[in-house]
C-alpha cells in the first residue's frame, strides 16, 4: 500500500489556561475558594489581600487559611492476650489507656468518645483489676450504637485458656458494664436496651412498670401500633397505655450515638436576599468574597530584573491577574443567576415552600444567555441567605405536576401541602396516601398515590400504620 501525504483542515475548540481556571473557580464552593486563595497567596508573591496592613515582603501569615490539622492517632502498642496480667489495670488490648495521666489529659483536651468515657468510668470504679480488664474487653466489642452484637460465647473462645476466664465471669462483667452511668450501653437487643434505660428511672415514675412489660414482651405490638391487642395483653386502659408509650418513645434506642463527635458544618452564604419595597433583591455577601490585588512592590521589582530571570516572574504576575479577574467574574455570574432565581421564585419569598414554582436550569440559562452546564456549576454548593433561612441555589429548581387548570405545581409546594395535611390529621385516624391524593385532587393538583408515598418518604414521615396513636 502506497503512503500518501494529505493536508486536511479542521476546527478544534481549545480551552485556554485562563478559561480552564474560570470554569474551575465557578464550580468551587466558598470554602474551596478560600483554600485556593490561601494557596495562591502563599505561592505567588504578586498576589496580596487588599486589607493587609503591611506590604507583601513584610507580611506575616495571620492564619487565615481554612486548612485543618487532623491529629494522627497514636500507635497502639498491642500486647498478646496470653501475656496480659489480669491482676493489673491494663487496657492495651486495643490501644486504650496504659497511663492514667495520659487518659485524663486526653479527656480534658477533647470530648471523649464512647470507649474512652466507659474506660474512664471503669478506671474510677471500686472494682478489682481483673473485673476492670474484663469490662474493658467487652467495651472493645461494642459497636458504634453501644450494642454488644458479638455473643459472649464467641468472645470467650477468643481468649487463651491461660487467662482462666469463664462464661460466668463475662456475664458478670457485662452486668457491671450495663450498670455504668450510661443506661442502655452493652445491650444485646433493642428490647434489652430500652429495658435497661427504664430500670435506671426512679421506681415511682408513672408508667414505668407497664413500659417495662411492653419492651420485654410486647415490643412488636407497639412497633405495629396494634393498641387493641396491647390493651388486651396488658389489661390496661387507654390512659395507662398512653403514659407507658410516652415513656418508651423518649428513650434512646442507640445510646452510643450520643458520643458521636461530629464536626460543625458552617455555611457561609454567597448571596444575601433582602426585600426592597415591593421587590426582592440579591446582593453578594462581602464576607464570602476575597479582596485581592496585585502587589506593586513585587511588580516594580520585576521590571528592574534582568531579562533571563524575569520569565518566571512574568508568568506568576499573569497568573495573579487571571485569578483576580476570574474570581470577580465568578461572583458576578453567581449574582446574576441568584437574581434571576429570586425573580422567578418571588412567591416563595412571600409565602414559603407552598409558593415555590416549577423551575429548570434551562429557563435561567436562556434568560441569561448562558449554557446549562454553567448554571449547574453556579447553583452547586452555593448558598443564599434569605429571611426564611439558608438554601442552596439548587433548592429553587424542581419539576412540576399538572393541575386541572392546565398549569403546574412544583414538587416542593406539593411536599409542603402533604406535610401540612399530615401535621393537622387526627392521630387516631391518620390520613392514608390514597386519601391525601384525593384531597390534593380536590384542590386541583393531580398526584398519584405512589407519588404521595414517595414525597412522604422524602419528608421522613412514617406510613399511616406507624402514625396511628391511642
Amino acid at each position: 500500500m502506497k503512503a500518501v501525504l494529505q493536508l486536511r483542515q479542521s476546527q478544534q475548540l481549545t480551552l485556554t489556561p485562563q478559561l480552564q481556571q474560570a470554569i474551575r473557580l465557578l464550580q468551587l464552593s466558598t470554602q474551596e475558594i478560600n483554600q485556593e486563595t490561601a494557596r495562591l497567596l502563599d505561592d505567588n508573591p504578586f498576589l496580596e489581600r487588599e486589607d493587609d496592613g503591611v506590604s507583601a515582603p513584610f507580611r506575616q501569615d495571620t492564619g487565615t487559611t481554612s486548612a485543618t490539622t487532623e491529629k494522627e492517632p497514636a500507635n497502639d502498642s498491642e500486647a498478646p492476650a496470653a501475656e496480659l496480667d489480669w491482676n493489673e489495670p491494663n487496657f492495651t488490648a486495643s490501644g486504650s489507656m496504659d497511663d492514667e495521666d495520659e487518659g485524663f489529659a486526653e479527656i480534658a483536651a477533647d470530648r471523649p468518645n464512647m470507649r474512652e468515657h466507659l474506660l474512664w468510668q471503669t478506671t474510677m470504679s471500686q472494682l478489682d483489676n481483673r473485673d476492670k480488664n474484663l469490662i474493658g474487653l467487652l467495651i472493645d466489642a461494642l459497636d458504634d450504637n453501644g450494642y454488644l452484637s458479638q455473643p459472649l460465647e464467641e468472645i470467650l473462645e477468643m481468649l487463651p485458656s491461660e487467662l482462666d476466664v469463664t462464661l460466668d465471669d463475662l456475664e458478670t462483667a457485662l452486668i457491671q458494664l450495663q450498670h455504668l452511668d450510661e443506661p442502655g450501653i452493652g445491650a444485646r437487643s433493642l428490647s434489652e436496651c430500652l429495658a435497661l434505660q427504664l430500670q435506671a428511672l426512679p421506681e415511682d415514675t408513672p408508667g414505668r412498670d407497664l413500659a417495662q412489660l411492653i419492651v420485654t414482651r410486647h415490643l412488636d405490638l407497639l412497633g405495629n401500633r396494634d393498641f387493641n391487642k396491647l390493651k388486651k395483653a396488658l389489661h390496661c386502659d387507654d390512659a395507662a397505655l398512653r403514659c407507658a408509650q410516652d415513656l418508651i418513645v423518649h428513650l434512646q434506642p442507640k445510646p452510643g450515638t450520643a458520643f458521636e463527635q461530629r464536626a460543625a458544618d458552617y455555611v457561609v452564604p454567597d448571596v444575601l436576599v433582602e426585600r426592597q419595597g415591593n421587590s426582592w433583591r440579591a446582593r453578594l455577601n462581602p464576607e464570602a468574597m476575597p479582596r485581592l490585588r496585585i502587589n506593586q512592590i513585587y511588580a516594580n521589582i520585576m521590571q528592574r530584573r534582568e531579562e533571563q530571570n524575569s520569565q518566571q516572574m512574568t508568568s506568576q504576575l499573569q497568573e495573579a491577574r487571571w485569578f483576580i479577574k476570574n474570581l470577580q467574574q465568578r461572583f458576578e455570574t453567581i449574582l446574576r443567576v441568584s437574581q434571576a432565581i429570586v425573580e422567578r421564585q418571588r412567591q416563595f419569598f412571600e409565602h414559603g415552600d407552598i409558593g415555590m414554582r416549577p423551575l429548570v436550569l434551562r429557563e435561567i440559562a436562556e434568560q441569561l444567555e448562558l449554557h446549562e452546564s454553567t448554571i449547574s456549576r453556579v447553583t452547586t454548593q452555593k448558598f443564599m441567605l434569605t429571611p426564611r433561612g439558608i438554601y442552596e441555589l439548587k433548592y429553587f429548581f424542581g419539576s412540576g405536576l399538572s393541575t386541572e387548570a392546565g398549569g403546574a405545581c412544583s414538587s416542593t409546594a406539593i411536599r409542603s401541602i402533604i406535610k401540612q395535611l399530615i401535621s393537622e390529621e387526627d392521630s387516631k385516624t391518620p390520613l392514608t396516601d390514597s386519601r391525601i391524593s384525593e384531597i390534593l385532587a380536590q384542590q386541583g393538583i393531580l398526584v398519584a398515590r405512589r407519588t404521595v408515598a414517595k414525597y412522604r418518604e422524602l419528608l421522613n414521615i412514617l406510613p399511616v400504620n406507624l402514625r396511628k396513636s391511642i
